[in-house]
Formats: C-alpha cells, sequence, structure tokens
C-alpha cells in the first residue's frame, strides 16, 4: 500500500445521499454524490426506507462516474472506506455491504470511520486552505447532528463537548418550514423567506443559554423549544385572526438558531484556548450562519475555517480523506466484522480496528 499518498475510495451512505469520493492523499479527485431528496420531499422529510432503496439504485453507477472522473480504475486503488456510522441504520448497511465486496474482491484494505469526524476531514482537501492546525474546535450542523468537538488530532483523539439533545438545527428548520407552509427542504426554503424578514421582530427563544443551563448543558443544544415557540406564536396570530409575517418569522427563527450556534461555539474556543474554529455539515450552507460566524470570530481573534460548501453536505470524498490521513498516520485497517452502528460516538474515529 502506498502510505505516503494513497489511492482511496469513500463510500457514504448515512443518510439520503449516495457519496462517492476519490482522493490521492490530500488532493479530491473526483465528488460523486447521487440524492434521494426529490422522493423524501413528498413525505415531508426522509424516509429510511426509501433511502436505503436509493442508495442500492445509486451506488453502482455512482462508483462508476467516480471512478471515471478521476481517471482511475478499481485496480488501482489503495484502500476502500465506508461510513460505518452514525446515520440511519438501514441506509449504513448498502454502503457498508457494497465497500465490504470492493475490499474483497479487490483484496485491497478496508477502513470503516466515523461520519462525524469524516466532516472535518472535508476541510483538507480545500487545496486553497492552509493546513489544518491542532487543536481545533469543530462545530459540525447537519439534518441529523448539532455537534461541538474539541480536535486534538484527526486521527486519534477527537473529543465530543456538546450536541443537541432533541431536535438538530437542519431538523428544526424543516419542521418550521412545514409550520410556514414551505416546502422541504426546509433550510434553503426558511433562508429565501428570510431575505425580506427583520431578524429582530421577534424574540424567539435561545434553547439552553439560560445561566441556568450553562452548568450542565453549556456546549450542548436544543431546538425543539424553539420550533415549539414558533407553532404558538404563528397560532396565536391565526387564532387572532391576523395574518402571519412569514418572511419575519423566518427571519427571527434563523437568527435564534444561529446566535445560539456561535455563541456556544466561540464559548468552546475561549474556554478551552483554542483560537480557530471549522465549520462543518449541511446547514454551513446558510448564509446568514456563515456572515454571523465570520464576523463575531473576527471580533473575538478566532480563526474560521469552513471547507468548499460542495464538501459540506454528506459526501464520499471526506471519508476518503479521512481514510487517506489514517493511512499516512500508520493506522492499520478494519476487520470484516464491523457493522452498520447508528449511534456512533465521535470518539471511535476508525471502527473494526485489525
Amino acid at each position: 500500500m502506498n502510505r505516503t499518498e494513497p489511492l482511496v475510495l469513500g463510500i457514504e451512505t448515512s443518510c439520503d445521499e449516495t457519496g462517492i469520493g476519490i482522493v490521492r492523499g490530500r488532493t479530491l479527485l473526483s465528488n460523486t454524490i447521487a440524492s434521494s431528496m426529490d422522493e423524501h420531499a413528498r413525505y415531508g422529510g426522509v424516509v429510511p426506507e426509501v433511502a436505503a432503496r436509493a442508495h442500492l439504485e445509486a451506488l453502482a453507477p455512482s462508483i462508476d462516474a467516480a471512478l471515471a472522473e478521476a481517471g482511475v480504475t478499481l485496480q488501482d486503488l489503495d484502500a476502500v472506506a465506508v461510513t460505518s456510522g452514525p446515520g440511519l441504520a438501514g441506509a449504513l448497511m448498502v454502503g457498508i455491504g457494497a465497500a465490504k465486496a470492493l475490499a474483497v474482491s479487490l483484496g485491497t484494505p478496508l477502513y470503516a470511520v466515523n461520519h462525524l469526524v469524516g466532516h472535518i476531514a472535508a476541510d483538507i482537501l480545500d487545496a486553497d486552505a492552509e493546513p489544518l492546525e491542532y487543536p481545533t474546535v469543530a462545530l459540525l450542523v447537519s439534518g441529523g447532528h448539532t455537534s461541538l468537538l474539541l480536535v486534538r488530532d484527526l486521527t486519534s483523539d477527537v473529543e465530543l463537548l456538546g450536541e443537541t439533545v432533541d431536535d438538530a438545527a437542519g431538523e428544526a428548520f424543516d419542521k418550521v418550514a412545514r409550520l410556514l407552509g414551505l416546502p422541504y427542504p426546509g433550510g434553503p426554503e426558511i433562508d429565501r423567506a428570510a431575505a425580506t424578514g427583520d431578524p429582530k421582530a421577534i424574540p424567539f427563544p435561545r434553547g439552553l443559554s439560560r445561566a441556568s443551563d450553562m452548568a450542565k448543558h453549556r456546549y450542548d443544544f436544543s431546538f425543539s423549544g424553539l420550533k415549539t415557540a414558533v407553532a404558538r406564536w404563528t397560532e396565536q396570530r391565526e387564532a387572532a385572526g391576523e395574518e402571519v409575517p412569514i418572511a419575519d418569522v423566518a427571519a427571527s427563527f434563523r437568527e435564534a438558531v444561529v446566535d445560539v450556534l456561535v455563541t456556544k461555539a466561540l464559548a468552546a474556543c475561549a474556554d478551552h484556548g483554542v483560537p480557530r474554529l471549522l465549520l462543518g455539515g449541511g446547514v454551513i450552507a446558510n448564509r446568514r450562519l456563515r456572515d454571523v460566524a465570520a464576523a463575531r470570530a473576527a471580533a473575538a481573534g478566532v480563526a474560521l475555517r469552513i471547507p468548499p460548501l460542495s464538501l459540506c453536505t454528506d459526501n464520499g470524498a471526506m471519508i476518503a480523506a479521512l481514510a487517506a490521513e489514517l493511512i499516512m498516520a500508520g493506522r492499520e485497517p478494519s476487520h470484516l466484522a464491523f457493522g452498520a452502528d447508528s449511534t456512533l460516538p465521535v470518539t471511535e474515529i476508525l471502527v473494526g480496528r485489525a
């Protein structure tokens, strides 16, 4: 195996996107994504069984497309990598089965890795960025996860500082969009509606931000109460026969989410003496979140890193990148007995070590 610049194919099937990525060391060669979002839109959210079937249909053509884009063959690969968790169990199983079949048939090592840590590894593939420094605080925000991490070393030392205790931020966007009669997925729709709204129009609550919450939940997130507050506010307006100002509600809701995310992330930087913050996950596509994080990080003297948006959503390139880092660090591959782990802890970076 080439441990200096390993050629790795990564498979990501943790939710509704079939991601196949190929990297050579820290160089991105291809990033192919087949999304089943349109199939889930009619249900207003991701349906696990639908996602698993979509992965089955998309895997082979996505692998072919990624290989063609990278200009390599399966026989050229030094290793195969796959997401072991966290994620939807059925969806994970599809990717894991494909990865095991590829690894066995090709006689190549297999690396089963953590989806959340993969989001951090995506930053490595930004050819225009300086090398990632350690330690760094990472805020990962997606449809299924909202996590705050302290990364001392990408391949060996990632600590969970806090996470959502109920709805993830992305879930809250979807649910509030539904309350306002906006289509799925909610994130882009809330963003569009908020563009003409007043973010200070409605003082929606900031979950787990009161002094009484900070001792136990300083780095944790809660968006369920915020979602309920939006529902109650709109219900009261409708009951009074008044029109609901969609733009103001969307802007005020978005501001509450962004305020909590950025405040807690910068608090973690200050508390741990880390002048670096990395953002990852699909919700980072929210422009207001990026703008507020940039302004407040600069004011706090914290360097902000955001991977290219094409690498923020779930993708196979980040999985391949993490495996490549593990290979270059001398880590041994996974054994074939590992399985899907929908609640895999972020501290377990490499699964099923041989």
